[in-house]
């Protein structure tokens, strides 16, 4: 037995209780002696082919995790597994297709309370519950994986995990809830330098990211989802990036983004379209908040953007919010702020719209400047009787109606915000895990 006054830590249980649950010097000493000692079983390359055609290989993902070390296992996988999968203890595994390939999963994967687990090439199937879950583990990687026609929600990430998805085909598609479901404190990133990720037709949401923080990068496409192609609900973060390809929001029933209790998004750079996502393209409601720079929103049958419930916009840059609204809604409008809500609207293009560029309402205030209006069916702005404007235009440009319904400060102040500057995110950790892997999983 080791001494609890040297070791400085009080560790009971099984030897994977120790190793997960401890902190202290004793297990640091144990996991150097197993490097030192056994660098061959904690580098064990397990094969698993799922047709049988293979007489050596192991039969099933599962049996051949039953066989694996607890610490840096890779698994190689052909052909179809019909089959639950349950990752559990796990560090450092590396499970998937030989580099280029496929494999399939036809039934759920679950990984619990490990770390440092690298998937590629599965494609998860026909799962009673969701596709693919992450619980309680950090530092997984998902690359060339998809999750499609799956019972509930294509990918969940819960319990304060932390999960990315670094493309190259990827995609969460035709699930019978969303293709993609962050909760419970995680953080998820789509992180597609690698290539291209589609999230699409599924029957609820694009992504849910509820009480956690949620990014993409770019290369990302959200169509033809139930209900919204990217939520947010419950004091949830997102940043939604172009840096490494185009995102495409289109064709989701209920609204393009949407963002809820408490919660705030920040779309930027050029390269990100919203467009056709039903009544609206970019909605926060009840306290969130929306930072817009250098993205179109168009084709919508209300309004491009919609503000309400004590919410924030903060639009830059080359925006374009064009071709929104419809004679149909009374409503109708580019930009809508109503219910105690704000808008601070810098530079871009606000054209041809049904109804007014600005539609204020409900103690609600919109503070423009620099910003393009042309071909507006409602003109620039139009306010109820206890909305506030603060505008760089003059009252000749701004209209009458303006004039006569628009409030504005007693102080009056047109304030200047510094755009943050941007760059691009630091990907060398993950391409790492993706060069070994390679290296590892030729076939």
């Amino acid at each position: 037995m080791y001494d609890e006054a040297v070791v400085g830590v009080r560790c009971a249980g099984s030897p994977l209780a120790i190793l997960l649950a401890c902190k202290g010097s004793w297990v640091l000493f144990v996991l150097f002696l197993g490097f030192l000692l056994f660098p061959a079983a904690l580098n064990a390359q397990l094969i698993v082919d799922c047709s049988g055609a293979d007489p050596n290989a192991f039969p099933s993902i599962t049996a051949a995790l039953q066989q694996a070390p607890l610490v840096g296992s890779t698994i190689l996988v052909t052909g179809t597994c019909s089959e639950t999968v349950n990752v559990h203890g796990m560090i450092g595994l590396n499970l998937g297709a030989p580099y280029g390939e496929t494999a399939t999963v036809n039934g759920a994967l679950a990984i619990s309370n490990s770390q440092n687990v690298f998937l590629y090439g599965l494609h998860v199937t026909n799962s009673p519950v969701d596709g693919i879950t992450v619980s309680d583990s950090t530092a997984v990687l998902l690359e060339a994986c998809t999750a499609s026609g799956n019972t509930l929600n294509g990918l969940r990430v819960q319990n304060m995990s932390d999960v990315q998805v670094i493309g190259i085909g990827g995609g969460f598609n035709n699930n019978a809830s969303s293709g993609i479901w962050a909760n419970v404190g995680s953080v998820l990133w789509l992180n597609n330098w690698a290539g291209p990720v589609d999230v699409s037709n599924n029957t609820l949401d694009g992504i849910e990211c509820e009480q956690s923080t949620c990014g993409v990068l770019g290369n990302t496409t959200f169509t033809n989802n139930g209900i919204s192609g990217v939520d947010l609900v419950a004091g949830s973060k997102m940043e939604f990036a172009a840096y490494y390809g185009p995102n495409l929001i289109q064709g989701n029933k209920s609204g393009g983004v949407t963002a809820r209790e408490r919660s705030r998004i920040s779309i930027f750079t050029p390269q990100t379209t919203i467009r056709g996502n039903g009544p609206v393209g970019v909605t926060a409601g009840f306290g969130s908040q929306v930072t817009l720079s250098g993205v179109e929103i168009t084709g919508h049958t209300s309004a491009g953007v919609d503000l309400y419930g004590n919410s924030q916009a903060w639009l830059f840059g080359a925006n374009q919010i064009e071709n929104n609204g419809s004679s149909a809604d009374s409503t109708s409008a580019a930009i809508r702020i109503d219910g105690n809500s704000e808008a601070f609207i810098r530079s871009g293009t606000v054209a041809h719209n049904n109804g007014p560029a600005l539609l204020a309402l409900v103690n609600s205030s919109v503070d423009f400047s620099g910003v393009t209006f042309a071909g507006n069916s409602g003109g620039i702005i139009t306010c109820d009787n206890t909305a506030v404007m603060v505008s760089d235009l003059s009252p000749a440009i701004l209209g009458p109606a303006a004039d006569a319904s628009c409030k504005t400060p007693r102080l009056l102040v047109n304030r200047q915000n510094a755009a943050p500057a941007f760059a691009l995110p630091n990907s060398t950790a993950q391409k790492a895990v993706h060069d070994k892997y390679v290296g590892l999983a030729k076939h």
